[in-house]
C-alpha cells in the first residue's frame, strides 16, 4: 500500500494498516494527535480499528497546549 502522510509518500507491503499501526511505524508518540483520513476525522477510540486504504491521504496533527 502507498499512502500520503502529512504530505509525504509512504509505502508498506501490507494492503491496509490501522491508524495505530501507521502512527507506531512513523514513531508518532505525542499524547494529543488529531487524525484525518481523506478529510474525515478519526476518533482516538477508533485508531486500532480504523483501516487506512491504499492511496489515502492521512493527516496526523500534533496538538500543543501551553499557557
Amino acid at each position: 500500500m502507498t499512502i500520503t502522510v502529512n504530505g509525504q509518500l509512504h509505502s508498506w507491503a501490507e494492503q491496509s494498516l490501522s491508524v495505530r499501526e501507521i502512527l507506531d511505524r512513523l514513531s508518532f508518540s505525542f499524547p494529543l494527535i488529531v487524525v484525518r483520513i481523506d478529510g474525515q476525522l478519526v476518533s482516538k477510540a477508533d485508531y486500532d480499528s480504523a483501516r487506512v486504504p491504499d492511496g489515502a491521504v492521512l493527516e496526523a496533527i500534533h496538538l500543543i497546549s501551553g499557557g
